[in-house]
């Protein structure tokens, strides 16, 4: 499968017939937008579940006299994995909004290390999926945030400004 570029801040093509591979939704997502800003890459995945990581950097320290992570970053991790547990829950790409998202703060994460995000979609109805997620830096036991939340399935309709097939 190939999707083609688009111009910086573009909707990318909505293809239609579009199965899930996180590893490959990865190399696109890594190089598009916020999450690629941000370096948040894929780990591993299983039947309802995913794991994706944010490593460590300077520039997303959010207090620069502890060096933690400002939290933000840690919203659109947990967003994402959240998101991506839906679409390998359902092995297929269907377009979403996040319609609720609620983040609990544990506790800040440890300065340098890379914060780990686990998700999984627990629930799935015909427009509504379910899903919890956790934020650790090495103990998923020790985490730095919880996150449930419900997305909304939306027509692919209107999407993008063009539909390409899947290859």
């Amino acid at each position: 499968m190939t999707i083609p570029p688009t111009d910086l801040g573009e909707r990318p093509p909505f293809p239609s017939g579009l199965g899930f591979d996180p590893a490959t939704i990865n190399t696109f997502m890594t190089n598009f937008g916020h999450t690629g800003f941000l370096g948040v890459r894929y780990r591993t995945h299983a039947e309802n579940w995913i794991e994706l990581e944010l490593p460590w950097r300077e520039d997303l320290v959010g207090d620069a006299e502890t060096g933690v992570l400002a939290s933000g970053p840690i919203v659109s991790l947990l967003d994402n994995a959240t998101s991506m547990a839906v679409w390998v829950h359902r092995s297929s790409f269907r377009p979403q909004v996040t319609l609720d998202l609620r983040i609990d703060y544990i506790r800040a994460a440890t300065p340098g290390k890379t914060v780990v995000a686990w998700a999984e979609c627990y629930r799935l109805k015909q427009s509504m999926a379910f899903v919890r997620g956790i934020a650790h830096d090495g103990d998923i036991n020790d985490p730095v945030a919880h996150a449930a939340g419900i997305f909304i399935q939306v027509d692919a309709e209107g999407w993008s400004r063009e539909t390409v097939d899947a290859q």
